[in-house]
């Protein structure tokens, strides 16, 4: 498969416009939203790393930043859940009205304090999103929206990473949907180790497509 062009967007939501990187392969199966972890952007190597290795399965990929460079500047923002979830639900509103976008699979990869926001605007859309990854994902951060998740949903641990594994755990209780919890033994928070971050793009990239069906 030729290697797909990734290019440029920008997504306007409520006067704030969000720069992102999307990449549509040929046949693509499912477009896959990226929702990134604080102090993160569209530029994060292990999200275009995992990114790189779906487009190789048609699946799309859309990385897009969260917050403008001066709510970036401010440390407080990038923790502010109630914001970066609001941001990722009118980016994927501007995807499901996007005259080339609209029509395809919608899933999530959410890493770190992403997965937060990616599980409350999951919570909203219903089945209208086709699956969920997470990786390193704090989940836990809105249990109250975790019964309201109808989207399959795997969620991805490293081992060594205790403190999170324990918090995915409760929230893989609070989860009512088909859910899978994945721990890579030997793998720290960021999946730094040999091999670690390829079994995170494997997994991602065999549950997004046994959803794509």
């Amino acid at each position: 498969m030729a290697e797909v062009k990734v290019r440029d967007v920008e997504i306007e939501v409520e006067g704030v416009k969000l720069p992102g990187r999307l990449g549509v392969p040929e046949r693509c199966k499912m477009l896959v939203m990226f929702a990134h972890g604080s102090g993160s952007s569209r530029l994060s190597p292990r999200n275009n790393y995992v990114a790189d290795i779906l487009r190789k399965s048609r699946l799309g990929t859309l990385l897009f930043d969260l917050l403008t460079e001066e709510e970036d500047a401010d440390y407080e923002r990038r923790f502010d859940i109630p914001l970066i979830s609001k941001r990722f639900e009118q980016a994927s509103k501007w995807v499901m009205k996007n005259k080339e976008l609209k029509d395809l699979r919608l899933g999530y990869f959410g890493a770190s304090t992403g997965s937060a926001a990616a599980m409350v605007a999951a919570s909203k859309f219903g089945k209208r999103i086709s699956a969920i990854v997470s990786r390193g994902g704090r989940p836990d951060l809105v249990l109250e929206v975790l019964d309201r998740v109808v989207s399959p949903t795997m969620l991805i641990v490293g081992g060594y990473d205790l403190d999170v594994l324990a918090l995915n755990r409760r929230a893989y209780e609070r989860l009512g949907c088909e859910k899978r919890l994945e721990v890579i033994e030997g793998a720290t928070h960021l999946f730094e180790e040999p091999g670690a971050l390829d079994k995170v793009a494997e997994l991602a990239t065999e549950w997004f497509l046994s959803h794509a069906k």
